[in-house]
C-alpha cells in the first residue's frame, strides 16, 4: 500500500510517500511556491499531484495550517498534535516521551504516554518563539542559521519579549561592541528563555526535538540542563508528514 502524506506548514510544504511501511520518497517545497505551481482553483483549491510529481498512491492523510484550505479528494484530514506524535513514535519506536516541535510560526510541546497523547501546550501568538525569529536574527547579524546555531557559551542577555523590539535591542548590543559569539549565543539562549515556560510541567525523561529548528545546536544544549535524555528526531522537518503516513497504518486503512 502506497501512503502520500502531506504537512501543509507555514514555511513549507513537506510531502512523505511511504510503501510497506517504510519511508521511500521525501520533498519539502515552499509554502508559496506550492499554492503558486502545484495547485490549481476550479471553484476551489485543488493539488495538481501530476506537476508534484506523485503519480500514484491509495491512501492520502494531510495535517498542518492548511490542511482546511487545499481540497485534497479522498484525503483524510488529522490535527499536527496527532500527526506529530504518530511521526515521533514512528521515527523512534518510543511509547513514553514529551516532543517540542517548534515550527516556521508556532511551538507545540506534547506529552505521549504508552503511546497515547495525554497532554498539550501550543504557542501561535508570537515569533519570537518560532523559527522565524532565528531567521530575521541571523539576516542582522549576517550569519546563516547554522552558524548562529552553534554558539551557546556566555551569551549576551536579551531581555525584550517581543520578536520585532528584540532585533532593536540586538542592533544596539552590537553597536555597543558586544563580541559576536555573545551576539549569537544570547540569540539562542533567548529562544530557549521563551520556550521554559511552555515546557515547565512537562517533566520527563526524554525530550524529542522536530521540526526546522529541532537543528539548533544551542538550544540542544540547553534544553539537556532540563531533561535526562534530549533527541533530535532524524528528520526533524518532515515528522508531521511522516506522522500522516503512520497514522494511515495505524488505523489500519480505516480512515474515518
Amino acid at each position: 500500500m502506497r501512503i502520500l502524506g502531506i504537512d501543509l506548514g507555514s514555511r513549507f510544504v513537506k510531502v512523505a510517500l511511504m510503501e510497506n511501511g517504510k519511508i521511500v520518497e521525501k520533498f519539502k517545497v515552499s509554502t508559496v511556491k506550492f499554492y503558486k505551481e502545484y495547485c490549481r482553483y476550479e471553484k476551489k483549491l485543488l493539488v495538481d499531484f501530476k506537476r508534484l510529481g506523485i503519480d500514484k498512491f491509495d491512501v492520502g492523510v494531510s495535517t498542518g495550517y492548511g490542511r482546511n484550505n487545499v481540497d485534497i479528494e479522498n484525503f483524510k484530514i488529522i490535527n499536527e498534535l496527532k500527526a506529530h506524535a504518530y511521526g515521533a513514535i514512528y521515527q523512534t519506536g518510543l511509547k513514553n516521551f514529551i516532543l517540542l516541535d517548534v515550527g516556521g510560526q508556532d511551538v507545540k510541546v506534547i506529552r505521549v504516554e504508552k503511546g497515547i497523547l495525554t497532554d498539550l501546550e501550543l504557542n501561535d501568538k508570537c515569533a519570537a518563539s518560532c523559527g522565524r525569529f532565528l531567521e530575521n536574527m541571523a539576516k542582522i547579524l549576517e550569519v546563516s542559521l547554522d552558524e548562529l546555531s552553534s554558539f551557546y557559551e556566555n551569551p549576551v542577555e536579551l531581555n525584550s519579549t517581543c520578536a520585532v523590539f528584540s532585533e532593536s535591542e540586538l542592533i544596539g548590543k552590537i553597536a555597543e561592541g558586544v563580541p559576536f559569539e555573545r551576539l549569537c549565543a544570547g540569540v539562542n539562549f533567548s529562544l530557549y528563555n521563551r520556550l521554559r515556560p511552555l515546557l515547565t510541567k512537562f517533566k520527563g525523561r526524554t525530550l524529542l526535538l522536530s521540526g526546522g529548528v529541532a537543528k539548533n545546536k544551542a538550544l540542544l544544549e540547553y534544553l539537556k540542563r532540563d531533561y535526562d535524555e534530549v533527541k533530535v528526531l532524524d528528520n526533524p522537518e518532515y515528522n508531521g508528514a511522516f506522522g500522516c503516513c503512520f497514522y494511515a497504518i495505524k488505523s489500519k486503512g480505516g480512515l474515518k
